[in-house]
């Protein structure tokens, strides 16, 4: 069961960028590729529980800032050691020009 709840305006998040949004005491990454597209994830690293909107993002990859472990925010496969356990990603659209993530 969907279950969308609003993040930001879409003109809060820079294009390469993420934005942390905390909601019912959990922590989410919100990404906006280099395309104008946007993504999700948990937001916390598998690695260590660092919040990765503290870290690096270049093209579709979230870098941690601890121990510089990547993800495939699209995805969310980690690509990177020290991080071996993909994050869980969530759904994403515009609507009205408002980001929204499914919680399902």
């Amino acid at each position: 069961m969907a279950n969308w709840v609003e993040v930001c305006r879409v003109g809060e998040i820079e294009a390469e960028d993420v934005r942390r949004f905390d909601h019912e005491g959990r922590t989410f990454a919100v990404y906006r590729s280099p395309d104008d597209a946007y993504y999700a994830t948990d937001g916390l690293c598998t690695h260590e529980k660092v919040h990765l909107a503290d870290g690096f993002v270049m093209d579709n990859i979230i870098e941690c800032p601890k121990h510089n472990g990547r993800f495939d925010y699209r995805t969310g496969a980690a690509r990177g050691a020290p991080v071996c356990v993909d994050l869980r990603t969530y759904p994403a659209r515009i609507e009205a020009g408002k980001v929204l993530i499914d919680l399902g």
